[in-house]
């Protein structure tokens, strides 16, 4: 039967059997079309099975809302791994699959290629589906267990955690050791030994080798998930797992934050390359998909000709051709292996190509004008990658337990240059509060640079 499945499915087939012949190296892909309400969820929950909380309800509201007024369209979501999954609405065209289909090939060829995927896909796995159903399941055992209100409580602390993990550091680490290493005593000396036994003289006391504890943290720690599950003193085991599997996801997530423009740039070249080069297609598809390309990858809205947000299709695809154009596809592709957003945009986006996508810094002022404020490629740079920085997030370290386990947090506005919204910061503190059960401070400073102390409600 010719029906439009069967067409994908067959389309599908022959793209993959292309992309091969192009020198592409992806997972396997297994491909699902679902309607659209369900594709609204896998999109504001990050996951087609995840831990329940309400603040994915809220997620799902605004993207109906957006949806609604015409400013979002989900395609398609994809999760990398081995093999990768791909959902696509059954609403879609034919030609908006086929599209699809193509684009989700160049997913799973970074996928399998950039280094970070590979680090961070090593650490949390590959099967990113089933853990996360396997998690959703332990949280449903908690909730039959522990009441919701209970569950909610951690969740919400868990959750507005979410981006306070240390990407230096492995998922899988080790608590820090009890007690401060012994110090190593007096190296042998000649001279010395022979003063000692001088008529008059003693020989030194003998050193007190009792172990010393080590202040917790020893360092300032930035896994605020790790460091509470590992340290806060009354959390029962099935709360620890809770922020530990919070934790895993955001290392699961962490690559695919960090190369968004490489990445969605990547897919965007290829799913326009094989397009391209698939004779097989009619041309009255080919025509249509090209179309939808164009609406992916242009740089504003419809109608408009100046863009005040970043469209990352339309950066990354203009980034890889103008890398392709310049240094050739293998070239290409060791910078695929090798960098992440960073790295991409800092070596790769030069003066020419800026001038080109007519890029700027501009400055917001309060009466809703703005304006350009420079197109100096280094402050166009800095602009764009500046909300990737520690995902977004300010940067706050656990500084400090004491000795009735009272938590000291500080946040570290040298280091980010961001301020806090601090209504917000207040709010995650009672969120925090909640589970840490001890008394517990954040440190900070305001808009005029005071220091301020935020204690946390703990009931």
């Amino acid at each position: 039967m010719n029906t439009p499945a069967a067409v994908l499915a067959d389309y599908t087939a022959r793209l993959e059997a292309l992309a091969l012949d192009l020198g592409m190296d992806f997972f396997p892909v297994n491909f699902d079309l679902v309607p659209s309400t369900f594709m609204v969820e896998i999109a504001v929950y990050g996951l087609p099975v995840r831990m329940r909380h309400w603040s994915f309800g809220v997620r799902y509201i605004h993207q109906l809302v957006r949806q609604h007024m015409g400013h979002s369209k989900i395609f398609e979501v994809m999760f990398p791994g081995d093999p990768c999954h791909a959902f696509m609405l059954e609403q879609n065209s034919l030609a908006e699959n086929t599209l699809v289909t193509a684009h989700v090939l160049g997913h799973a060829d970074f996928a399998k290629n950039n280094q970070l995927f590979a680090r961070f896909m090593a650490m949390a796995g590959s099967h990113i589906l089933e853990q996360s159903a396997a998690r959703a399941h332990r949280l449903e055992r908690a909730l039959a267990a522990h009441g919701q209100a209970r569950v909610e409580a951690v969740l919400d602390a868990a959750l507005a955690l979410e981006t306070h993990i240390d990407i230096n550091q492995p998922l899988h680490r080790p608590r820090y050791p009890e007690f401060l290493a012994p110090r190593a005593g007096p190296a042998p000396d000649q001279f010395r030994d022979r003063f000692a036994r001088l008529p008059g003289e003693h020989a030194e006391p003998p050193r007190n080798d009792a172990p010393q504890r080590a202040p917790l943290p020893p360092q300032p720690e930035y896994d605020l998930l790790w460091f509470i599950a590992q340290y806060a003193p009354d959390l029962e085991d099935w709360e620890r797992d809770v922020f530990l599997a919070v934790r895993e996801e955001a290392y699961y997530f962490h690559p695919i934050h960090a190369c968004q423009i490489m990445n969605e740039g990547w897919a965007s070249y290829w799913h326009a390359r094989l397009l391209r080069e698939a004779t097989f297609l009619p041309h009255e598809l080919y025509v249509s998909a090209v179309k939808s390309h164009s609406d992916v990858v242009r740089p504003f809205a419809s109608g408009q000709q100046l863009a005040l947000s970043l469209n990352p299709y339309h950066l990354g695809f203009s980034l890889w051709e103008h890398i392709i154009d310049k240094h050739g596809l293998e070239r290409a592709r060791q910078i695929c292996r090798e960098e992440d957003d960073f790295g991409f945009v800092r070596n790769y986006l030069d003066q020419e190509l800026a001038d080109k996508l007519d890029l700027f810094v501009y400055e917001a002022r309060q009466d809703g004008d703005a304006k350009i404020a420079s197109r100096d490629i280094h402050q166009i740079r800095e602009a764009i990658l500046a909300p990737k920085f520690n995902f977004g997030a300010p940067c706050i370290a656990a500084a400090q337990v004491g000795a009735d386990g009272a938590l000291t947090l500080q946040h570290d506005y040298l280091r980010d240059g961001r301020g806090l919204d601090l209504p917000q910061a207040e709010k995650v503190m009672d969120y925090v509060g909640r589970v840490w059960r001890r008394p517990l401070t954040l440190r900070t400073v305001d808009f005029r640079g005071i220091v301020r102390v935020l204690p946390a409600r703990t009931s």
